[in-house]
Order: structure tokens, then sequence, then C-alpha cells
């Protein structure tokens, strides 16, 4: 089974404007429109089998609506996986994390560069709680505009919540890797290889496998951004054992998502 494990999807209404608006804030070309029935043509033609959706609220009132979009998403599509959302300035995160649950929901997805808080603030912490040892949280992680989520920020987040379930994305820094490396490998981190694969070389990816751990790493493209088939063309370029690409295509997310309760 091959799971991508890195998806934001949108509403057909507003997929056109939040691609946009995330071609803007990056100034990458992005591949696709952001849109399910895309996303399930683009990547079952590629040979994906299941692929984890998510969406980010960047305030706190989007919250709950972002939830039943990707519960109802999930519900219609039985490829996907549902991650859901969460602020930090949401009034009743405890609750809403239950309700996650209770939805089906098996994440939850923070871009804290999106959402405008720093990894390590103190508003935060309450979304760790909720999720501890329930949850495991994706972290968007990396940036060139700031440092809210530089990888030094979620180390200490992985320090004061030992039971939280991290994933820290993109190697755990988008365009730092080099920190992510050095702040975050060997704490039992999972990470993923999205939008990350198109600026590393392959030697440098493998070293970030290796360094990670090949059963603490998943496959993911970031969908929209990238083309699936120049995904699994730079994937394939790493010299990597059998075991190591079934690990890291599909193996080690399930076992992630079947330790979710």
């Amino acid at each position: 089974m091959i799971i991508d494990a890195h998806v934001h999807i949108y509403p057909e209404k507003i997929a056109d404007k939040a691609v946009s608006g995330i071609r803007d804030f990056y100034s990458m070309h992005i591949e696709y429109d952001g849109r399910i029935s895309t996303l399930l043509r683009e990547g079952k033609a590629a040979g994906v089998d299941k692929f984890i959706v998510q969406s980010v609220a960047t305030v706190f009132e989007q919250v709950c609506s972002i939830n039943n979009f990707i519960a109802q998403s999930v519900s219609d599509n039985p490829e996907l996986i549902g991650f859901g959302t969460m602020h930090p300035d949401f009034p009743e995160i405890p609750k809403e994390v239950d309700r996650m649950i209770s939805l089906g929901l098996k994440g939850i997805k923070l871009h804290s560069d999106f959402q405008r808080f720093a990894i390590d603030d103190e508003r935060a912490f309450q979304i760790y709680e909720a999720a501890e040892g329930r949850l495991p949280i994706l972290f968007h992680m990396g940036d060139t505009k700031s440092d809210l989520s530089a990888p030094e920020r979620l180390l200490k987040v992985v320090k004061k919540f030992p039971r939280l379930t991290v994933i820290g994305a993109h190697f755990a820094g988008w365009s730092m890797w080099d920190r992510a490396e050095s702040a975050l490998s060997g704490t039992g981190i999972y990470t993923d290889c999205s939008s990350a694969l198109y600026a590393l070389s392959p030697e440098r990816a493998v070293e970030l496998i290796h360094k990670f751990g090949a059963d603490k790493v998943l496959w993911g493209t970031d969908y929209p951004m990238w083309n699936y088939e120049d995904e699994f063309n730079r994937f394939n370029k790493l010299a990597l054992t059998e075991n190591e690409r079934g690990m890291i295509l599909g193996k080690n997310a399930w076992k992630l998502l079947t330790s979710v309760k």
C-alpha cells in the first residue's frame, strides 16, 4: 500500500483562491488545483492507494467548519484519511479534540507560519495537552519568512510533551535542513519527505532518512504542490533498500494511523 501522508484539500468554492494564496505566499509554482477530484484522479493514476488529507484554520473561527469538511470528505471518499485542524485561540480546544476523534479524524495539522503563532508559544500548549497520547500532530516545519516553525522550537515541545506523537513535515525543517537534523534527529519524532526532495540531492535526502530513521519517515507530496510522477521519480533515485522503501511509502504511515484509537 502506498500512502501519500501529506495532502491539502479545499472545498470546490474556495479551491482556486486557496491555491492562489499559497502560490503568492511562497512565490512557487503549484502543480494542481487543490480539489479532491483532481487528487484522486492524479494520485490513483500514479499508484497511490490512500491519502492523508488536511487543511489549516488561519483563524480560530474556521476550525469547526474545516474539521466538518475533512470528516465529510473522508466519509464520501474511502481513499481519504483525515487530519483535522486546530488554532491556539480556539476557545474550547479539549472539547473540539474530542469531537475530532468522534468524527473519525486521525490527527491534527498545524501550520504556525500561516496561523501566526510560534510552535513553542504557551498558547498552543493546550492543543498539545489535549492531543498527547491520543492524536498525532503534523507540524509544518521551517520557513524563510520567520522562525515561528523553527526546528529548535519544536524540540522544546518534544521535551515538554514526551507522550505527544509528532510528525515534523518536510524533513522537520523546510529550507533549514541542517538545523532540523541537528535539533531533531534522534528524538524519535516522525518526519515526512514532502516538499523536500525537489531541493535536496539524493545523497543528502538519504542522509536525513538515516538520521531520523527509515522507520520514522513518511512519503508525501504536499499536494497540490508537486507533480506525482516527478515526486516518484525523485524518490526512486534514493539509494534505499527495498525494506526502507516499503516502510517510507506506506508501512510507517499505516502503523502510525492504526495506533490512533
